[in-house]
């Protein structure tokens, strides 16, 4: 006995979104923006009924970045981003691609700039880079510099976690962290760790000067032999019961403070 064929559904199914190997996915409201204003936003998606005054800026830098608009379903921007907390707006880009540590380096000569760098010894969680990176933009970090193995790379969640401004600060990947602080040495740029059982503290040191500040992850901290690579080994002081900060909260107290001191500089060569 022959089957018969189940019959049509009669209403037309919904597009599905399609990522290609060359687009990498973004979610949130801030990401986007930032995304659409650094002309890095091929696709645009949004939730059914999603409106209000950032929805309406998303459609208009959309618009004048030639960025594709889509309405789809909320459980489909759900399995975009692998994750409901996406605000009803999710993105495709190209790519988030590292920049040469050459490329960062070279920048900042021809800019004329004092170097301040980031370099995170084994950092593997994504909110964590992604706070990282941005306070790396508030504070005018020339590259954040990661090892290619064991450690978060550039993802979604790294956006969303770096309120978009991973599309801001170049990130640069390399094979050995302690082959890169020496070939930042040779480049006149001071290396200093961050360890908590370090006798100096960071509020004695000068980081007016050229500068990359080394950090390892929460609950390790930076590798021993990478620390016997640094120039300088300065730590926290801590009053607390907790030995140690969130490697994300550190690199802002310390960043700072690069900030403070390079501020400083400035006025009294004003002076």
């Amino acid at each position: 006995m022959r089957r018969e064929k189940p019959p049509r559904d009669p209403k037309p199914r919904e597009p599905r979104p399609s990522v290609s190997v060359e687009e990498a996915v973004i979610y949130g409201i801030n990401p986007v923006l930032e995304a659409l204003r650094a002309r890095r936003l091929n696709k645009v998606f949004l939730a059914p009924g999603r409106g209000g005054q950032e929805v309406d800026e998303i459609r208009s830098n959309a618009r004048q970045q030639r960025a594709t608009v889509q309405t789809v379903p909320r459980d489909v921007l759900d399995r975009m981003a692998k994750t409901a907390k996406h605000q009803g707006v999710v993105g495709l880009l190209s790519a988030q691609s590292y920049t040469e540590l050459d490329e960062i380096l070279q920048g900042i000569r021809r800019r004329g700039e004092i170097p301040f760098l980031l370099v995170l010894d084994e950092v593997e969680d994504p909110r964590n880079l992604g706070a990282i990176i941005r306070t790396a933009d508030a504070v005018g970090v020339h590259g954040v510099i990661i090892p290619e193995r064991r450690a978060a790379g550039l993802t979604g969640v790294v956006s969303k976690a770096s309120a978009g401004a991973v599309v801001h600060v170049p990130v640069a990947r390399v094979v050995n962290i302690s082959a890169t602080i020496d070939r930042l040495k040779k480049e006149n740029i001071w290396t200093v760790g961050i360890e908590a059982g370090a006798q100096t503290s960071y509020l004695d040191y000068d980081f007016a000067d050229p500068v990359a500040v080394v950090v390892g992850a929460e609950g390790k901290g930076v590798h021993q032999k990478v620390l016997e690579h640094c120039d300088q080994v300065v730590s926290l002081p801590m009053r607390g019961k907790v030995s140690s900060l969130n490697v994300s909260v550190a690199v802002g107290v310390v960043a700072y403070e690069v900030l403070r001191q390079r501020n400083e500089r400035l006025k009294k060569g004003e002076n």
